[in-house]
């Protein structure tokens, strides 16, 4: 019977991508291979409790939501994270995965929804990209890039350029909360003419205070 290591399982409002501001449940998956500089999930690396793949499920089911999300820390380390998308998929949930975009995401179910997380040069992790995961890109994907500064502005100006991104799925852009101005973003995204949305994480901004399960 498939099992899989869960940190936790909540039902809140999607503060990024797209789907910003509509109710999500989330279940984030324990364990990640990257250390991001700026990593506001540390908790995820260990913290988990093994459970069967239908119960997690059952779980999700219960929140009565159609829209679900599986992160992490990086829920492509797990195996039988192919099972879950593939049960919540089956019950007609509209399910996203984010991951840190350095794993192949042609393993994914293609219903999937694919948020693939671009590392900028500030996160420690950007020589870990997996560029390739670029030319399977498809209708339903994101690009995220979390910037800090301005050089890592720059890189992803660059990468959008050289990898032709603007034209394989919606860009989307956030600045490392508590690191970079909003507004400064958005002027150096409007400046710079990038059709890419600013996100700003929107839980972070109705629960300062709340550190999990928002």
């Amino acid at each position: 019977m498939s099992t899989i290591v869960v940190n936790e399982i909540f039902h809140s409002v999607q503060g990024e991508s797209t789907y910003a501001g509509l109710p999500c449940v989330f279940v984030r998956l324990t364990a990640c291979d990257l250390r991001c500089s700026w990593c506001d999930t540390e908790y995820a690396f260990y913290e988990g409790t093994r459970r069967e793949v239908a119960d997690v499920v059952r779980e999700v089911l219960e929140k009565g939501c159609d829209l679900v999300e599986v992160t992490g820390g990086e829920p492509l380390l797990q195996p039988s994270v192919h099972d879950l998308v593939a049960a919540l998929l089956d019950q007609d949930k509209t399910v996203l995965i984010e991951t840190g975009g350095h794993r192949d995401i042609s393993v994914l179910d293609p219903r999937v929804k694919r948020i693939v997380d671009v590392k900028t040069p500030s996160s420690g992790e950007s020589h870990r990209n997996r560029t390739e995961n670029f030319e399977d890109l498809r209708d339903g994907d994101e690009l995220k890039f979390v910037v800090q500064d301005r050089a890592d502005f720059e890189w992803a100006l660059d990468m959008i350029v050289r990898h032709d991104l603007e034209r394989r799925c919606p860009l989307l852009f956030s600045p490392v909360w508590g690191e970079l101005e909003p507004a400064d973003l958005a002027n150096w995204l409007l400046a710079a003419g990038v059709p890419a949305r600013l996100q700003l994480q929107l839980h972070k901004i109705l629960w300062p205070e709340v550190l999990r399960g928002v």
